[in-house]
């Protein structure tokens, strides 16, 4: 089933003093389907992070439309934009956004606190997702007592305790060592095996060989995708890797 369907999206800014144009995006379109998990790549400039500002309501495109559920983005808000995204998406960043001020515990249950869920409920919703991450001894401690990988797994915790309709993730690895990030990728998998859709920016082939489908973006625009099929990860790490090498390139078609 279609969650999020993405309608030719463009995003054009305007820069320096003679307001010249800059089209980050020019016509993206692309469906992910409910239980899907889709990487997407590309060099750095091709607007990878515009359009994951776009899917997460923080940014809005010049024109097209993006639709959640059937619900399009163009009918929410300002106002309720916060609302909006605390209850129907998740979010995982390179750097954690962790507040420093509490403990892994209160920035977990924060999106809760906001919504002003019953103390029950929260701690109802903790026990699992913290025992599944292996965190369930670190809720205590602070995010400066705590290793990248242990905050990077408190931080998916936050993400996920909403029980969001699609985890947005941007550079999940990025901050991490190898064996941390191999932990959150196979922490990414289960959640996936469980039903959680998945989107997420990565320039790591290994990171995206995770993933079911990646999308290739060049130059505002989707250059190409594959699918996994039934390939292990290193057979699918292969071939996103001679994609990436086609795309840096300017090659034409799929390998």
């Amino acid at each position: 089933m279609e969650l999020l369907k993405v309608s030719n999206i463009t995003k054009v800014y305007n820069t320096g003093k003679g307001m010249r144009q800059f089209k980050a995006l020019n016509g993206v379109s692309f469906d992910v389907h409910e239980g899907e998990f889709v990487a997407i790549m590309g060099p750095s400039g091709s607007g990878k992070t515009t359009l994951l500002n776009i899917l997460a309501t923080l940014d809005k495109p010049t024109c097209g439309e993006v639709l959640l559920d059937g619900h399009s983005f163009n009918r929410v808000k300002d106002s309720e934009s916060a609302r909006f995204r605390r209850e129907h998406l998740g979010f995982v960043f390179q750097d954690f956004n962790l507040l420093d001020s509490f403990n892994l515990k209160d920035n977990i249950l924060l999106p809760l606190v906001l919504s002003r869920m019953d103390v029950n409920e929260m701690e109802r919703r903790l026990s699992p997702i913290a025992k599944m991450l292996g965190i369930e001894e670190l809720l205590t401690k602070f995010p400066y007592e705590v290793s990248g990988g242990e905050k990077q797994r408190a931080a998916v915790a936050r993400a996920i305790i909403t029980d969001p309709r699609i985890l947005l993730a941007d550079e999940p690895t990025g901050a991490l060592d190898s064996k941390s990030s191999k932990r959150l990728l196979d922490n990414f998998a289960r959640l996936n095996s469980q039903g959680k859709t998945i989107l997420m920016v990565t320039h790591s082939a290994f990171a995206a060989s995770y993933a079911s489908r990646v999308l290739f973006i060049r130059d505002g625009g989707i250059f190409s995708q594959i699918y996994r099929a039934e390939e292990s990860n290193a057979a699918f790490f292969d071939r996103i890797v001679s994609n990436l090498s086609v795309l840096s390139e300017g090659g034409n078609g799929l390998v």
